[in-house]
């Protein structure tokens, strides 16, 4: 069980197959890297370290089978592909950065049935699709971003069944509010649960 004492900052989660959540720790900064990926099994008796040390931890998406952990630093602009040997274990080698982002950071993600990855951009106003080795494929980008409005794109959902994508953002001090926009993805929705 998480308990105030241990001093977690969770920013965004997903569940596996077992009712176990991975979530991250959304601290540090990009020269004091002190936050990290856990997790916390179904029983709620432990939480367990899969990937400490990292700065400004945020997104998190799981593959359809399990077994791919993706991974985002805010403060750094990396994407961590995570081979896991067992829920709370990370295989031989399976750890690396296959991904650099240019620009404003990574936030929250998703992965579609295909296996592909959507990661919104924070400042950019757009989401960078990925296939499943962590290339680029294609991006969606916000209407408006142009002139400079909502390119606080920071959380986005697939909607179950459908290649629907959900895009929320901001258009900070720009005048616009917040607006939640609609662009179709890849593939259909990946039936786990996740939550940013």
């Amino acid at each position: 069980m998480i308990t105030a004492g241990q001093h977690y900052l969770v920013d965004d989660l997903v569940f596996d197959k077992t009712g176990g959540l991975y979530f991250t720790d959304f601290k540090g900064t990009s020269t004091e890297p002190s936050g990290g990926v856990y997790y916390l099994p179904a029983d709620g008796k432990r939480i367990v370290p899969i990937l400490p040390r990292l700065a400004i931890a945020n997104g998190i998406a799981l593959s359809l089978n399990g077994k791919t952990l993706w991974v985002t630093e805010f403060a750094t602009g990396l994407l961590h592909r995570i081979e896991l040997e067992n829920a709370q274990k990370i295989a031989p080698f399976g750890e690396a950065v296959v991904y650099r982002f240019n620009g404003p950071s990574p936030d929250s993600m998703h992965v579609d049935e295909d296996g592909n990855l959507y990661v919104a951009m924070y400042s950019q106003g757009r989401v960078l699709v990925l296939n499943p080795s962590g290339l680029p494929i294609g991006q969606i980008l916000i209407p408006g971003r142009e002139r400079g409005h909502f390119l606080r794109s920071t959380s986005l959902a697939i909607k179950p069944g459908t290649r629907e994508i959900y895009l929320v953002s901001s258009d900070g001090d720009q005048g616009e509010g917040s607006a939640l926009f609609r662009a179709q993805g890849f593939a259909r929705a990946l039936q786990l649960y996740s939550h940013q």
